[in-house]
């Protein structure tokens, strides 16, 4: 028996391994599968909360490591909590921080209990746990928690991955055990084990046991390539609850997401939509372009005729890209919200043929629209 859950979801249709569902929460409900937005430092980057819900994205992340450091967790709580501070009153997903301390921090100390670091902003000397890890989410009042858990470089050994899950599982009992369970809010386990089959069952295993929300899958996307995070994703999958949402994080490009809702995942995130913005790079129903491409300078064509964001509806490509030329902050700003638009309307696309099953269809239509493009999307 699980014990009483504090965050509910439900599955409404599926196709195939596909899941259309509801996750009802504390700060509004989430319809699945669902794209969000990273807003890693209190603000999803070069967009205002209104440009954010005008995309239709009803949940954004936040991020441990980076609000914990600047402005830090207590003040964030003294001011109201992040709803306030960054004006989004929808739900907001926390991830842990585990990840930041491995990939951002000057010099860090591993030991069974958590990790000693340097800040990557100002050298100063940081101390992470499971329990303070999730004392930081609650001072945040982040709707949805994430477990601390060690992020298992790739590649690596079956054996160090196997040491690196075991220290995720027992921080993930910690962090449960750490968690104040409140009405609409809840708290996500990570299932780790690299790309080994056994590992990630062991994993999952344990984690149902100790038992949360929603269950995460980590350590993908850290350059093992497509066809191998789909292979992981074929074989993780079966074994979290068919009742609870799944959570891949750091996931990714339009095609990754295609393929993981087809496998059953529920919940994404990543920065590449943002970051894409302020690089000129733009994804759109035709594939991805660059527009600093001298093949935009007289081009009078909405960026994507499919989409109702306001670059589209208001603006040509050649105007994007002399604002790119020109180093201009606003062709930043209108390309992250194009983007930030697209994957929410991929993502609505994709709900809407999973509810009439015609997903196989839907998903071979949409990639083979990405042909005009500089590269597929």
């Amino acid at each position: 028996m699980h014990p009483v859950m504090t965050l509910t979801f439900q599955t409404e249709a599926t196709d195939g391994a596909a899941r259309a569902g509801t996750l009802r929460t504390a700060h509004g409900d989430v319809q699945t599968p669902v794209f969000m937005p990273v807003g890693t430092a209190g603000t999803v980057k070069a967009m205002t909360a209104d440009s954010v819900r005008a995309t239709g994205a009803s949940i954004v992340l936040g991020n441990t490591y980076h609000l914990m450091l600047r402005p830090g967790a207590e003040r964030v709580a003294r001011l109201g909590g992040l709803h306030k501070f960054m004006d989004w009153q929808g739900p907001i997903l926390t991830d842990s921080g585990g990840f930041q301390v491995m990939s951002l921090s000057k010099l860090r100390k591993m030991d069974k209990d958590g990790v000693t670091f340097q800040s990557h902003i100002d050298g100063s000397s940081h101390r992470l746990t499971p329990v303070r890890s999730i004392e930081i989410q609650h001072l945040l009042d982040a709707t949805i928690t994430m477990a601390l858990d060690e992020c298992t470089p790739f590649p690596a050994t079956h054996d160090q991955a196997a040491a690196s899950m075991r220290l995720s599982m027992d921080w993930a009992q910690r962090s449960k055990d750490a968690f104040v369970a409140r009405p609409g809010y809840g708290l996500f386990g990570i299932v780790q084990g690299s790309v080994y089959p056994d590992l990630r069952a062991q994993s999952a295993a344990a984690l149902v046991k100790i038992g949360f929300e929603g269950y995460a899958i980590g350590g993908l996307a850290v350059g093992e390539g497509q066809p191998e995070m789909f292979h992981v994703l074929d074989f993780t999958v079966p074994n979290l609850p068919a009742d609870r949402p799944r959570y891949l994080m750091g996931v990714g490009t339009p095609d990754d997401l295609i393929g993981a809702v087809m496998r059953g995942v529920d919940m994404f995130d990543c920065v590449m939509p943002t970051r894409a913005g302020r690089t000129a790079r733009a994804y759109t129903s035709a594939g991805v372009f660059n527009m600093r491409n001298a093949r935009f300078a007289d081009d009078a064509a909405p960026l994507d005729a499919d989409c109702a964001c306001p670059l589209c509806t208001r603006h040509t490509r050649a105007y994007l890209h002399h604002l790119f030329k020109a180093e201009e902050m606003l062709g930043p700003m209108l390309l992250t919200w194009h983007n930030v638009a697209y994957y929410q309307s991929l993502m609505r696309g994709l709900r809407q043929a999973i509810v009439e099953g015609r997903l196989d269809a839907h998903a071979a239509a949409t990639r083979a629209a990405w042909t005009s493009a500089e590269e597929p999307a």
